[in-house]
């Protein structure tokens, strides 16, 4: 029987993520009552926290979820069974996304898209010029794809919505972009957006949010899906936590500790942390695969390459799942699967949330060290790669 590695894991899942001394210890406390005026200036203070990391000056609602729930929570406030919404092709999640508004009772038109190279945002323009009709009612996004390590210009969507001169909501899961990738929800005109706890904000999973804006919550008064716990306004009459039974506290005092640390180093510097250590990831994929034979990396447009996980495709016949799991069992390093159609076709390196050089120059040469030892076909010096990097 073989023994457990030891020594600490790098975990190098694009989520959850690692999960800082500080918020755990922020979070190891007693309970407190969440009718307190202790509990409540701490909801104020994370209310307002969420909504500088948004970028944005209109309405929030936090849930004791999976970001899936906030996802829910959108749906069912927004639409009625029956209406039609147009989703945006970006891989495993907007199909997720779509298997859950059909079975909410919508009407799902899809923008196909090659998942290697992303939605040609000229398809979104022409599809909404032609609904004279204004039947389509929403633009559904997902503005990081965790599954691909590719990210959708969201600008360049809201243009196209101007440009057809239509009236639809767009909506974006932010999930695995926010707090890791600059997000603006105000100017870029995002109607509403999901996010969660567990990736960029460096929290258990468990908390999930809507950044709602006041179109949007306009539109919500008209909506007939069924809805209670997700009820924005049963939520709005909960002041002033703005909660459908027991507020998760200590969920709410990581929060507290998660934005305090993000606001010390700097959104702006906690995205060129991002944007420096994805850069470094994939010099080291690219050399790994230079010789054409070795990985690669799966998103094939450079401009819109994640900078909170990077997706590596395998060499044709060669499965990632030897891989990973020589790299967890031997070496006690988690890297993420392929998910959906790439199951056991990819693996995927984390890079997102509590992270430094060290940390990711550990996980990149655990890496190499995997695949040697698991037989994967690749050129060795990423690693070296990855320095040169980060030094310059």
């Amino acid at each position: 029987m073989n023994a457990k590695p030891r020594g600490r894991q790098f975990f190098n899942n694009p989520g959850p993520t690692n999960i800082p001394d500080r918020i755990l210890r922020a979070m190891d406390r007693p309970v407190i009552d969440f009718m307190s005026d202790e509990f409540v200036a701490i909801h104020h203070a994370c209310h307002s926290g969420v909504k500088r990391v948004l970028k944005t000056d209109q309405n929030l609602f936090l849930y004791s979820s999976t970001g899936h729930g906030a996802w829910e929570a959108a749906l069912a406030n927004l639409f009625s069974p029956g209406e039609t919404v147009l989703m945006v092709e970006t891989g495993y999640f907007s199909d997720s996304w779509t298997e859950m508004a059909q079975h909410l009772g919508l009407k799902v038109e899809m923008i196909a898209a090659d998942i290697r190279k992303g939605a040609d945002v000229a398809k979104i323009t022409e599809r909404l010029v032609k609904d004279k009709a204004h039947e389509i009612k929403a633009v559904l996004t997902v503005h990081n794809e965790t599954a691909t390590g590719m990210v959708l210009p969201l600008a360049e969507v809201r243009r196209a919505l101007d440009e057809a001169k239509h009236p639809a909501l767009l909506l974006t899961d932010t999930i695995s972009s926010l707090a890791s990738i600059d997000f603006k929800m105000d100017a870029w005109g995002i109607d509403l957006t999901v996010g969660g706890s567990q990736k960029g904000l460096m929290l258990p999973t468990g908390m999930a949010l809507t950044g709602v804006s006041n179109k949007a919550l306009e539109v919500s008064r008209k909506a007939k899906t069924p809805r209670h716990y997700w009820s924005w306004d049963m939520m709005t009459g909960r002041a002033p936590q703005k909660f459908v039974g027991t507020a998760p506290v200590h969920m709410f005092f990581g929060l507290q500790e998660s934005l305090k640390m993000l606001e010390e180093e700097g959104l702006d510097a906690v995205f060129a942390r991002h944007a420096r250590l994805a850069d470094a990831t994939r010099a080291a994929v690219q050399v790994w695969g230079s010789d054409g034979k070795g990985p690669q990396l799966f998103c094939q447009t450079p401009d819109r390459l994640s900078n909170s996980v990077t997706a590596v495709v395998m060499p044709e016949g060669v499965s990632s799942d030897p891989l990973r799991k020589t790299a967890v069992d031997r070496f006690n390093l988690s890297l993420g699967g392929g998910l959906g159609k790439m199951m056991g076709k990819m693996f995927r390196i984390g890079h997102m949330g509590d992270l430094n050089e060290p940390m990711l120059l550990g996980c990149l040469a655990t890496t190499e060290l995997a695949m040697k030892a698991s037989g994967v076909p690749f050129v060795a010096g990423g690693v070296d790669a990855a320095i040169e990097s980060l030094a310059a």
